[in-house]
Parts: structure tokens; C-alpha cells; sequence
């Protein structure tokens, strides 16, 4: 028999411990590298900012960086804001851009000096993209649990203005409005007569639009409850996806709602008169999702159970694209610039435009801010599939997929994209959470904690953290940054299907199997 090894007594796990410590002060910046010549550029339009400035390799960290920055730019102490950084080569060889670059972690030493891309002789290039200005604190605590619905909650959705109000669908053929702040139900939309499967919150702030498994969208006002005049009939089979149109590119008073069917259509509805304009015809079978683009003239992006992702232009309801890659299903599609297209021109500070041209103009301008890169306006698409696998896809100029993400284990349910456009994070049923860099694909990291698929997630609006909603009951709230679990919140009774969280950051909404519509703040 071989000879068992006795474990570690105390003295020698100490000792390791000590070791350990040792060899991590070890692998520090040295302090006889000098120092190194850095220019900051704007990533959105590629100017300069200030001169060359020369800094000491030990001191170059990502805060000191953001700071020296920030005093560049003039900003006050008040008014510092948070930046990450990235270093391009073509930049530094003046060539056209490719994807090869890497975003500075912690500091210049580790990200740039030590694998070798650069020494301390060159001077260095470095792309700055502002973070959120405002920092979104991880929810901690279950404010209300509110019971009203008969059976299982199937969507939530945050009022694009605010945390206070929150609409759910569910499994009792109705949809509820709550109040968020007083935890108590608002008004119950009655008229379904199945199961309503999803719930969307117009970008404007005045309309909910419901699609139910009885064939039919209704619309409501969110203020009073009331149906805005009767169902909205077409599909032959159930509406399993809702976009409305981005706010920047409706015609003033003439709001247009697009609705996918597993009767393998898409329709686009003129909300006011409540006629179908359009049907978009073309998949073979089931359409799971459909997104409203904001670029342009706006296109119009539809997954399918037959495998593909077409791309049709709004305008006049042709295919422009039909986009095959996946070898199964599509579950899922996200856009760079979802988050700014269902807030519009709600920003953090609260203050809403007076006329509506004013509100057209802003939500324009936050649409642009967020989709230009380079000085290029662009919008990216991914999608997610039951080949475990998810493309990143740029419709506008090719296609063919940019990348091709994988690594899950089991189907990829759903996806979305950070608000600033910088990653995307992907549920599975491999029971795992997994972040993506959005540029290029590259896998960042997987945030392992659920025991049981999940389902769905959602960023916070300032993309430091990630909420997700799992078949083990639980939610988990993750540090993005670090890839570590921030809070776990048990509560739930049983499976949780939706999960939202507020456009301001103030509150995450959740849904589920046990019929109690969950609000979770700080």
C-alpha cells in the first residue's frame, strides 16, 4: 500500500502562507525602470489631449493615470471622472486600426512593459473612454415582496424614467404595474386572456405594450391603468418578443411597436391607429427576439428558431441581411446600444426636456454618444443560441460574424451588452455566468456561484455590476470588475425567470415561479 502523506500540520501551513506572501511582494513594479512617455487620446474621436507627459513606470496605475488625466483636462476635484484605458499599436505606427488592443488593468507594467509590447524608451498611445460618471451601489436587501399575481411571473420591466414604478407579466393573464418605493401593486392590466409573455415599457415613459400566448398585443397607460382601446390582432400564434421603435427616429405623435410571433413573422404595429403597417416575412420558424436599431433610418433585428438572425430596414420592411452561423436555435439578440434606446432622453440627473423637439434632440445625442467609436457610428449585435455558442456580429458593414464566442457548456439563453458598450455578459445552462469583451470576443472571465441554470441578467446602468436570475432561487449580484460575487440574495421560493434592473440604478425588480414580485435596493 502506498504511504498516505499526513496532512499539514498548523506550523507548516503557516509558514506556506508566509512563503506565498513573500513571492506575491515579489512580483511588484521594480523601482530602477524610470519612466515613460504617455499621450492620451479620446477613443470617441481620436484627438489628443494635451502633450506627451512623461510618468514613472512604479507609479503609472490605472487611478494615477485616470487622475493625471482628469488635471489635463481641467476638471475639478468635484468633478473627476472615472476612465479606462487602452493601448492600440496602430495607433503608435499611425496604420489603419485593427483589433489588437489591450485594455490597462491595474497598471502599465504589468499590461504593457513586462509582456513586452512596449519598453520604457517608446512613448505609449493611450485610448481613454469615460466610465459611468455616477456609481450605481450593489442592492443588499429584499425592500418588498409583493404578492398579487395568480401564477408564475414571466418578465419585468423598470419605467425608463425612474425605479418607483415597475411593470410584470405573468402566468394569470394579467400584467401589473407596482409601486416600487411604498411596495404596493399600482394598477392590474386586465384583458389577456393566456399568459402574458413579455412586457415593454415605452421609451417615451407614456405607453406598456404586453404580448400574450392569446395572439394579441395591448397597449396601456401606465398612469391609469386603462387599456388604450382594444387588442391588437394579427399573429396567428403567440407574441414571444416586443421593441418599440427608438425615440430618436419616431415620427412626433406616431410612436411604431415591433412584435415577434412563433407564427415565424414580425409585424410593425402604428401604435395610434392600431394597424399593422408592416409584416416582415421570411423565417422559417419561430422568431424568439426582435430589437429596433437605432442607427440610420433604424433597422430591424429578428432571431429565429430557423437558425438565423435577419436584418431588415425599417423604413420600408425589405431584408437588407440574413445572417447564418449558428448550427441550432436563436434564443437571444442584444444591441451596443440597448440601454440608451430604452432610456431615450431619461439620463441619470432626472431633468426631462421641456418640448419634444428638445427630447428628440437629447435622445439623439445619447444615441450618438454611445454608439460612435473612432468617429464611426456603429452597432453591434450579438447573439445567443442552443449551439452553446454566441457570434458578435457589426450588420452595418459585413456579413459575417466579427467573433465567435465560446466556452459555455450547455445552451446560451440569454445576453446582453454593458450599457457602455464594453461587454457582454451571457446566461446558460451550464449553471455559469461568462463576461466577453465586446470589441473582440476575448473571454474576460466566468462567474461561477448558481447551482441551477440561469436564466437571465442585467448590468447596472454605471456597467460596474451584473445581476443574475437563476433556477436555484436565487439572485446574485457580481463585482464586474474583479469577476468575484458581490451579494447574494436568497428570498425567492422557487425559480426566478425575470430580472430588472432600474435605469437610475436605485432598484433591481425580480419574478418567478412563486408568484411574488421581489424589489431588492441598498
Amino acid at each position: 500500500m502506498a504511504t498516505v502523506l499526513p496532512p499539514p500540520t498548523k506550523r507548516v501551513k503557516t509558514a506556506a502562507a508566509e512563503r506565498a506572501r513573500e513571492q506575491q511582494d515579489l512580483d511588484g513594479v521594480p523601482d530602477d525602470l524610470g519612466s515613460v512617455r504617455v499621450q492620451f487620446f479620446d477613443q470617441a474621436n481620436g484627438k489628443p489631449t494635451g502633450a506627451p507627459v512623461s510618468i514613472p513606470v512604479a507609479d503609472a496605475t490605472v487611478k494615477n493615470l485616470e487622475l493625471l488625466l482628469n488635471t489635463l483636462q481641467g476638471n475639478d476635484v468635484s468633478e473627476r471622472i472615472p476612465y479606462r484605458f487602452t493601448y492600440r499599436p496602430d495607433l503608435d505606427l499611425k496604420s489603419p486600426p485593427t483589433d489588437s488592443a489591450v485594455d490597462i488593468t491595474s497598471d502599465l507594467y504589468r499590461s504593457i512593459i513586462r509582456p513586452g509590447l512596449k519598453t520604457t524608451e517608446d512613448s505609449l498611445s493611450l485610448q481613454f473612454t469615460p466610465q459611468a460618471v455616477f456609481k450605481v451601489r450593489a442592492v443588499s436587501r429584499c425592500s418588498s415582496s409583493i404578492p398579487g399575481h395568480g401564477e408564475a411571473i414571466l418578465a419585468t420591466m423598470f419605467s425608463p424614467s425612474s425605479s418607483s414604478t415597475m411593470v410584470s407579466g405573468s402566468g394569470d393573464s394579467t400584467a401589473r404595474i407596482w409601486d416600487c418605493d411604498t411596495g404596493t401593486p399600482l394598477h392590474t392590466l386586465k384583458g389577456h386572456t393566456s399568459w402574458v409573455l413579455t412586457v415593454s415599457w415605452s421609451p417615451d415613459d407614456t405607453t406598456i405594450a404586453t404580448g400574450s400566448m392569446d395572439n394579441t398585443i395591448r397597449i396601456w397607460d401606465p398612469k391609469t391603468g386603462q387599456p388604450l382601446g382594444g387588442p391588437m390582432k394579427g399573429h396567428t400564434k403567440w407574441v414571444s418578443s416586443l421593441a418599440w421603435e427608438p425615440f430618436h427616429l419616431q415620427e412626433p405623435g406616431k410612436p411604431r411597436l415591433a412584435s415577434a410571433s412563433k407564427d415565424a413573422t414580425v409585424r410593425i404595429w402604428d401604435v395610434v391607429s392600431r394597424r399593422i403597417e408592416m409584416v416582415l416575412s421570411g423565417h422559417k420558424g419561430s422568431v424568439s427576439c426582435v430589437r429596433w436599431g437605432g442607427t440610420g433610418t433604424g433597422l430591424i433585428y429578428t432571431s429565429s428558431h430557423d437558425k438565423t438572425v435577419k436584418v431588415w430596414h425599417a423604413s420600408n420592411g425589405t431584408l437588407a441581411h440574413t445572417l447564418a452561423a449558428h448550427a441550432h436555435w436563436v434564443n437571444h439578440l442584444a444591441l451596443s446600444t440597448d440601454f440608451v434606446l430604452r432610456t431615450a432622453y431619461h439620463d441619470h440627473t432626472g431633468t426631462i426636456p421641456a418640448t419634444d423637439a428638445e427630447k428628440r434632440e437629447k435622445a439623439k445625442s445619447r444615441f450618438d454618444k454611445a454608439a460612435t467609436i473612432n468617429n464611426v457610428t456603429v452597432e453591434r449585435l450579438v447573439s445567443a443560441s442552443d449551439d452553446f455558442t454566441m457570434y458578435i456580429w457589426e450588420p452595418s458593414t459585413s456579413t459575417k460574424p466579427i467573433a465567435r464566442l465560446l466556452g459555455h457548456q450547455k445552451q446560451v439563453n440569454h445576453v446582453t451588452f454593458s450599457p457602455d458598450g464594453l461587454l457582454i455578459a451571457s446566461a446558460g445552462f451550464d449553471n455559469h455566468v461568462k463576461l466577453w469583451n465586446a470589441r473582440d470576443g476575448k473571454f474576460i472571465t466566468t462567474l461561477r456561484a448558481h447551482v441551477a441554470p440561469v436564466y437571465q441578467t442585467c448590468f447596472s446602468p454605471d456597467s460596474r455590476l451584473l445581476v443574475s436570475a437563476s433556477k436555484d432561487t436565487t439572485i446574485k449580484v457580481w463585482d464586474v470588475r474583479t469577476g468575484k460575487l458581490s451579494v447574494d440574495l436568497p428570498g425567492h421560493k422557487d425559480e426566478v425567470y425575470a430580472v430588472d434592473w432600474s435605469p437610475d440604478g436605485g432598484k433591481v425588480g425580480s419574478g418567478g415561479k412563486d408568484k411574488a414580485v421581489r424589489v431588492w435596493r441598498h
